[in-house]
């Protein structure tokens, strides 16, 4: 009983971080229809400058920083790249962004090397015990963290002009730039609120009871990609749940995967896809995504 709890507060944890990084998704998505597949490299971006800067200025201040490179970043592609390839289609997009990814995290990579960067956060590897179950700091402030953020922007996304903006794009751009929203403005916003998700993701995925950032750390949001198809790729809420649910899967299965060796070792690694293709065998566009008609 006592590793189960334990095991469903790491799949918590890990499933929060998950959904920060499939909200990042789908903020893009919503606002420019285009997979951000630069979004692992921005991760690593916002997480290298924590690391690289708090011995210098302090944890706080290094946070700081580095939500404003991984916001910088996304300004950076939307003004430069998708703002100058409006025209083009959605898939050239995306394919744009791989090559940003591919440039990115040659040269974070390069720069961490065989290093395995300490992010300075204060918490360390402190544990707390309650009723005779031990919990990791570093996850329970993860789980608190995004429970913040994922409140502050579903009113942001409810209450604000932007969000409503953001709304009307995702339902019918072109007539919501008749009815006078700015979409480049829109897209811009959106690419600087999924860089700062990223960063925030990066940070907590870099501490314990990882040991820190290593030079694959871009990868992990391919790993959270999952989450964003479970949900649907145009639905907030649905990054939500579907980052939980993948977090616990992923949680689950390594926690018991020496119950489950008639499946293959490295069963945590593959649960998500498996999560995934059954959800899309179930439901093309996820438990949350919006179906599409169309006449043929």
């Amino acid at each position: 009983m006592s590793n189960l709890v334990e095991l469903l507060i790491s799949g918590l944890s890990l499933g929060s971080i998950y959904a920060l990084i499939a909200m990042g998704f789908v903020v893009v998505f919503k606002a420019t229809e285009v997979v951000n597949f630069a979004h692992g490299s921005i991760l690593m971006l916002g997480a290298y400058v924590i690391a690289a800067t708090y011995s210098r200025i302090g944890f706080p201040a290094a946070v700081v920083a580095g939500l404003a490179a991984a916001a910088t970043a996304g300004l950076l592609i939307d003004r430069l790249l998708v703002r100058r390839l409006r025209r083009r289609t959605h898939t050239a997009l995306a394919i744009v962004t791989i090559g940003v990814d591919i440039v990115l995290a040659a040269e974070l990579a390069r720069r961490v090397g065989t290093d395995v960067l300490n992010m300075g956060d204060p918490w360390g590897d402190d544990t707390w015990r309650v009723a005779g179950f031990t919990f990791p700091v570093a996850r329970l402030a993860a789980i608190a963290v995004a429970l913040v953020l994922i409140a502050a922007f579903g009113a942001l996304v409810r209450y604000t002009d932007w969000g409503v903006a953001m709304r009307a794009a995702a339902e019918d751009a072109e007539t919501a730039s008749l009815m006078g929203i700015r979409l480049s403005r829109v897209s811009l916003v959106a690419w600087m609120t999924a860089g700062v998700l990223a960063a925030v993701a990066g940070l907590f995925l870099a501490t314990f009871p990882s040991p820190g950032l290593s030079a694959t750390a871009n990868t992990t949001a391919l790993r959270a990609f999952p989450a964003v198809v479970v949900g649907g790729m145009d639905s907030l809420g649905g990054a939500v749940v579907g980052g939980l649910v993948i977090g616990l899967a992923e949680a689950l299965t390594a926690g018991y995967s020496d119950h489950l060796l008639f499946l293959g070792h490295g069963l945590g690694d593959v649960a998500p896809y498996a999560v995934m293709i059954a959800v899309l065998l179930w439901r093309p566009t996820g438990l949350f995504g919006t179906k599409e008609l169309s006449r043929v």
